[in-house]
């Protein structure tokens, strides 16, 4: 089994949790997010972000806005709504309660 293989169980668990902290900052757009995410070990693709937005709206944690572009069609705009912004919060903790206990595990 690859490094890719073995690991792809949790790069498809924290995704969820990368796209929150991304939407966090500010409205955001499909093709940002893959750009974001494009320079690490998450990259992927839209036939893998589509689905898990759908995912996540249904779930209450984004919702989206038209906004007009220069650049054609209108665009969804994604944001994090009350929930998401709970939940995030209680990710970041999870993840700091995580890294503590591993770094406490030793090498």
């Amino acid at each position: 089994m690859g490094m890719n293989e073995q690991f792809a169980a949790i790069r498809k668990g924290l995704l969820e949790f990368l796209i929150l902290r991304i939407v966090s900052a500010d409205k955001v757009y499909v093709a940002d997010m893959l750009k974001r995410l494009d320079a690490t070990e998450f990259a992927t693709q839209e036939g893998t972000l589509y689905p898990l937005l759908s995912k996540m709206r249904r779930d209450g944690l984004v919702d989206y806005e038209w906004q007009e572009s220069e650049a054609g069609p209108p665009r969804k705009y994604y944001k994090l709504t009350a929930k998401g912004k709970s939940q995030l919060s209680e990710l970041n903790d999870y993840w700091a309660q995580i890294n503590f206990t591993i770094s406490g595990m030793g090498n």
